[in-house]
């Protein structure tokens, strides 16, 4: 019977063609709204939140840190047509504040931002070092690079929104606090965290 070598032969490549086909078939396929179940790339996600009406967040980070104070960065896009004012934050592994920096008596110092950081309409606000940032006051617990924390913005009109950040590392120039606001001068920080 070489006439079922020749079948067996072929059935093989076939049905793993046709297993391919479906495959890709039932991938290509979302749900009635469009969506896949894959998960949203970080531009992806920013872009869906600015669609739904709150901040997209892109590149957003947090100092790793042992102990003491940290900070979270990132950049705020705001694609609505009105401004929107970030009033709070949170985190599970600190109290937080929002927080800029500013000259005082000819040194530069870090303090609470007074009416919170303002994103303008159609418009983008850095959150980094040597400027607005997300300041996590007294960390519970180590936060090493690579960590991931999820941190929870309030806004002036009472939404809030939700995102993670990556901890990494980073070194640079000195920062210390207003007179009677923290505990001590912020560790070495940069502009830009590193790898």
């Amino acid at each position: 019977m070489p006439s079922t070598t020749t079948s067996g032969r072929f059935l093989r490549p076939a049905a793993l063609i046709g297993a391919a086909l479906l495959a890709v078939s039932v991938a290509a396929c979302g749900s009635a709204d469009g969506s896949t179940s894959a998960a949203p790339s970080a531009s992806a996600t920013a872009s869906a939140s600015a669609a739904a009406g709150v901040l997209g967040i892109s590149d957003p980070w947090v100092k790793a840190a042992d102990k003491g104070m940290t900070a979270a960065f990132g950049t705020l896009v705001n694609d609505g047509d009105a401004d929107v004012t970030i009033t709070k934050a949170a985190t599970e592994v600190s109290p937080m504040e929002l927080h800029e920096m500013t000259m005082k008596d000819g040194k530069m110092v870090m303090q609470p931002k007074e009416g919170g950081i303002v994103v303008k309409a159609h418009s983008r606000a850095t959150l980094e070092p040597g400027g607005d940032h997300l300041m996590l006051m007294n960390i519970s617990k180590p936060v090493r690079a690579g960590d991931e924390l999820s941190f929870t913005l309030t806004f002036a009109d009472g939404r809030t929104q939700t995102f993670t950040a990556v901890a990494k590392p980073f070194t640079g120039a000195q920062e210390s606090y207003a007179p009677g606001h923290g505990d001590s001068p912020m560790p070495e920080m940069s502009m830009s965290p590193t790898a």
